[in-house]
């Protein structure tokens, strides 16, 4: 009985831990004129770069904007660290 509890207990903890949020900042950029941006967004897929990477290549491009490069990814902290710097394009794709 003691066994069973402890395989749901590992079960439960893991699908908290693989829902956990997961966002990323990146550099984007529009021509004609040349606009920058710095921005954070939120990732659906796994929590690494080259998932950001595909994630946010399509959605910025739909808008407009070339990905340049994704600097990193993390969690809710990490993402309200950065909500000063990123202004406007905080959450925004």
């Amino acid at each position: 009985m003691k066994n069973i509890l402890l395989i749901i207990t590992f079960v439960l903890l893991g699908a908290t831990t693989a829902s956990a949020e997961c966002f990323a900042d990146y550099k984007a950029k529009q021509d004609d004129p040349l606009r920058l941006q710095y921005g954070v967004a939120e990732i659906n897929g796994s929590c690494t770069v080259s998932d950001a990477t595909s994630e946010l290549e399509g959605r910025l491009a739909s808008a407009g904007w070339q990905l340049l490069e994704v600097l990193g990814t993390f969690d809710q902290s990490g993402a309200e660290s950065r909500r000063a710097n990123a202004g406007e394009f905080y959450l925004r794709y």
